[in-house]
């Protein structure tokens, strides 16, 4: 006897011996096919499927297939719960109707909850109005070896439908996605709003003109922002190469080549810690667009959430939490300084970095000796103004230290144009209007070494390359970058970003 089978429980001891038996009546426990017809949402929307001998006796069959998720048996025949992609229906089986074999050795015997099966039959209403499937025909798709939660609904005082099952608890889930999306089949509307987003911002990209491409994710230099990558080797080559931490910088070398606007759904690398809004892995879009700048971008943007927001909700208006957030166009929009002197009261606009440790400090706000101006701003401002902004809100006019890859502003200082779109106190999107300048892009660059070689792992490295291209002539360019995870949360009133990834990064269990 293997270890395996020593460690197994009661109940999948008992499964297996049913798979044992399945196999000895030379039924195929997992056979390669079976046509459905129809899903279950399908049949219940249309009413012309349900038979009556009266007024409807002509109508057609019905092919399903799902899980057997509950069953009634009453001698020689049974109601049962079958739980397919689309929702679940009443199924009504007798041994009359599918055979003696089927009905009362394998169905009645051998067939557990959580079974695969496939039914052929009419669609009928009972006495109690509840569309049911007469089933004509049975066959058993897939004998599983392990139980399966089995959630109970009760009512509440007030009238409503609460859930227990013993696949509550939330690492659990988010270990074995797979067993949540059976046992609490309302997770999956969470990704399938997800997939609608996507297609929403896709579509609006697609008819605006832009090209969708990909870029490379292993990287020899990485770059595009601020963050500690992941390292790995490549053995011919002999090289360590770089998963990408952002796909900017590749996006770029398209607009210098000629194409007029270029975006990306990209999976980016951080090497990073774990929290409700970070996720090592995680997925964002990029977009950049030539001869634009980032007010035009600011424009875009709202518009194109806004469409979003309409399109899966109906509304410009979205239930997060305990707020209502509207999205309707257009969006405050908040320079950074002004922002970070409402809510502290220390107007910190070119003050320098002793001045900026000292406002720091008053400020109990932790500074760590790499910390550089920038970073020390970014601090106070995620602080005491980020998780303050709920309703969308465009926050603009950062300080040239915090972003390297950015157009010094126009009229002021000391500050670059780029703005990030902060929603139910997170920052959702970052964009620029990019820097084209070669030779002031180096220096940044340069500036960004000189931090990395004072202890700041997330500084820049300098991409030669990505120099040399930007010598060739880049147009001015607005770019932006939207987190898709954290768009997500917030269009599905999802509290952490594991709930909209279907696997998360875990602990080893």
């Amino acid at each position: 006897m293997s270890n395996q089978e020593i460690s197994l429980s009661e109940q999948e001891e008992i499964r297996r011996e049913k798979l044992t038996q399945i196999n000895e009546l030379g039924v195929n426990p997992y056979p390669y096919s079976f046509e459905v017809t129809h899903h279950s949402k399908q049949i219940k929307a249309d009413a012309k499927l349900i038979r009556d001998e009266e007024s409807n006796p002509d109508t057609e069959t019905v092919a399903v297939a799902g899980r057997v998720m509950s069953r009634r048996i009453m001698g020689k025949a049974a109601f049962f719960n079958l739980q397919d992609a689309e929702g679940s229906i009443q199924i009504y089986i007798s041994r009359d109707d599918v055979g003696v074999e089927e009905y009362n050795t394998v169905f009645k015997k051998l067939v557990d909850i959580g079974d695969i099966v496939g039914i052929k039959g009419f669609v009928f209403k009972t006495r109690t109005g509840e569309t049911t499937i007469h089933a004509q025909y049975f066959e058993l798709l897939t004998k599983t070896i392990r139980p399966i939660p089995t959630p109970k609904e009760v009512e509440n005082e007030a009238g409503e439908k609460v859930r227990f099952d013993a696949f509550s608890d939330k690492e659990l889930r988010y270990r074995q996605r797979y067993v949540d999306l059976i046992v609490n089949p309302e997770v999956r509307e969470t990704f399938k709003k997800r997939t609608r987003m996507v297609q929403v911002m896709r579509n609006f990209m697609n008819d605006s003109g832009y090209l969708e491409v990909e870029t490379p994710i292993l990287q020899p230099v990485y770059g595009g922002a601020s963050a500690r990558p992941f390292v790995t080797h490549h053995n011919t080559l002999d090289m360590d190469l770089y998963l990408r931490i952002a796909n900017e910088l590749y996006l770029k070398r398209l607009i210098v080549g000629g194409f007029d606007g270029v975006y990306e759904f990209s999976k980016d690398f951080r090497n990073e810690g774990l929290s409700r809004f970070h996720n090592p892995e995680f997925t964002q879009v990029e977009l950049y667009v030539a001869y634009k700048d980032y007010n035009w971008m600011m424009d875009f943007t709202e518009k194109m959430i806004e469409k979003i927001a309409i399109e899966l909700h109906g509304s410009t208006k979205v239930t997060v939490g305990k707020n209502e957030i509207d999205f309707k166009a257009p969006w405050p929009r908040v320079p950074m300084f002004e922002a970070i002197e409402k809510e502290t009261g220390h107007d910190l606009y070119g003050k320098d970095l002793d001045e900026l440790k000292t406002v720091a400090k008053e400020l109990h706000i932790s500074v760590d000796e790499s910390f550089g101006a920038g970073k020390i701003i970014d601090e106070i401002f995620g602080e005491f103004v980020e998780p303050k902004l709920i309703q969308p809100t465009f926050i603009t006019d950062y300080p040239v230290e915090m972003s390297p890859l950015t157009k010094k502003h126009r009229s002021k200082e000391g500050l670059v144009e780029r703005f990030e779109c902060i929603c139910n106190g997170k920052e959702i999107a970052n964009a620029y209007s990019e820097l084209n300048d070669p030779i002031d892009q180096r220096e940044r660059l340069e500036e960004q070494a000189s931090l990395r070689d004072g202890g700041d792992e997330e500084a820049m490295t300098i991409d030669e390359d990505f120099i040399r291209a930007l010598e060739y002539g880049m147009p001015p360019t607005a770019g932006i970058g939207i987190g898709i995870d954290r768009l997500a949360m917030i269009m599905t009133n999802s509290a952490s970003i594991r709930d909209v990834l279907f696997f998360p990064q875990m602990k080893p269990e």
